[in-house]
């Protein structure tokens, strides 16, 4: 069995990893396996994080809404009642 040197590929693996943990503290953005656990820890919760922002601005504007629309007398049920 002939022996597998793959050792352009997986340089390349851990420098693009290294790459995306640049700018991370200490040793998160120098060893590759540390670097490795705190970019998959990032880009879950990145995804998670956009799922929030969706939740965190809707909240925002509703609270926005109501603070209008009870200054022209009206609350924001009654309001959103209204329009549907």
């Amino acid at each position: 069995m002939v022996r597998v040197k793959r050792g352009n590929v997986a340089r390349k693996r851990r420098k693009k990893i290294l790459a995306v943990a640049s700018g991370y503290r200490g040793a998160h953005s120098i060893l590759f396996r540390v670097a490795n656990q705190q970019v998959m820890k990032a880009l879950r919760y990145s995804y998670i994080g956009r799922k929030q922002k969706k939740r965190i601005f809707r909240r925002i504007w509703i609270s926005r809404i109501n603070a209008a629309s009870r200054v022209n007398g009206i609350s924001y049920s009654q309001l959103i009642h209204k329009f549907k």
